[in-house]
């Protein structure tokens, strides 16, 4: 698979997440990803951690455990219900100590991520396509 969103290592913004160059995906690269529809069950702060949450997403056929940045900018309380876009086919990544399952997609506003999300309600695990 081609690198997608690959750090420059440049330090160009401070959105925390990293300047992006963007290199060139194949439409069978994108085919490997698995993009659904999650509604958060629960989030909570991680000690020590000012940035990060860790969430609990519910994807239809089990819940998953993720991390979610923007801690900084939201209270834990106010993901929970949230319907969120998720990548549930991702390489579980273990990040302070706590293993990430899935992956929230968000938008960077200057470096607060803000959520995407779905405008209807529907099912968790719903296929986003």
């Amino acid at each position: 698979m081609s690198t997608v969103g690959k750090h420059d290592g440049g330090g160009g913004t401070d959105s925390g997440f990293g300047e992006l160059s963007l290199v060139s995906a194949s439409f069978s690269d994108f085919q490997k990803l698995t993009f659904k529809v999650g509604k958060i069950t629960g989030a909570e702060r991680i000690p020590n951690m000012k940035k990060i949450l860790k969430v609990q997403v519910d994807v239809g056929d089990r819940t998953a455990q993720a991390i979610a940045g923007g801690a900084e900018f939201y209270e834990p309380e106010g993901f929970v219900g949230k319907q969120v876009v998720v990548i549930t086919n991702m390489e579980p990544k273990v990040i302070a100590g706590v293993k990430s399952e899935v992956m929230l997609l968000a938008a960077d506003l200057k470096g607060k991520p803000v959520w995407l999300t779905v405008t209807d309600e529907v099912p968790p695990g719903t296929t986003v396509r």
